[in-house]
């Protein structure tokens, strides 16, 4: 298993990251190719993944992906990252799980070393936008929106619609209970 492993790997970063993109006439080729060969590396990858052309995901062993997810073109997510069902990811999203130690004064930063990992949950229906930033240790409830260009510095509400550096809550999706009491108004 561990050759197929380290073969797995070998093609996904020196072939299959360059194929064309999921959009186009050459996506409904692609994706299945870059599916396969992910669901070999990562820790756990459902049904209807979706990789995009030029994810970064270290060697994947600890990113867990659910039904119907995706990384985004050109993302960086390290690990340990675990992305619930229908999690949406624009492109150039940058999911990080260490930082660099910097408490020392005595030695340069660069060689303090880096945190423990401090793993990032993204629970189901949640869409990251383009060019976000979301750092070590963040969760992410469900049905949340991340607009685009967004360094997402602490936990996000379920529902939220966040942005900004840091990011902040913006507004609140409609709830559940909004939504039946629209749809039973109708009835008259």
């Amino acid at each position: 298993m561990k050759i197929l492993r380290y073969f797995c790997l070998f093609l996904y970063y020196f072939i299959v990251r360059y194929l064309p993109g999921s959009v186009g006439p050459l996506g409904a080729v692609m994706s299945p190719i870059r599916r396969t060969i992910c669901s070999v590396l990562f820790k756990k990858a459902s049904s209807g993944i979706n990789i995009e052309k030029g994810a970064y995901f270290g060697n994947g062993s600890q990113l867990e992906i659910g039904k119907g997810s995706g990384l985004g073109k050109n993302c960086d997510v390290r690990g340990p990252v675990k992305l619930g069902e229908y999690v949406m990811m624009g492109p150039d999203v940058m999911i990080l799980t260490k930082n660099h130690c910097f408490d020392r004064l005595d030695i340069p930063m660069a060689l303090q070393g880096t945190t423990l990992a401090a793993p990032v949950m993204i629970k189901n229906d949640v869409w990251i936008g383009a060019r976000s930033i979301i750092l070590p240790g963040i969760t992410i409830e469900t049905g949340a929106i991340i607009a685009s260009g967004s360094i997402v510095t602490k936990n996000v509400p379920a529902y939220a619609v966040v942005g900004g550096n840091p990011a902040r809550v913006i507004k609140f999706r409609k709830t559940e209970k909004e939504y039946s009491e629209f749809d039973n108004s109708d009835e008259g």
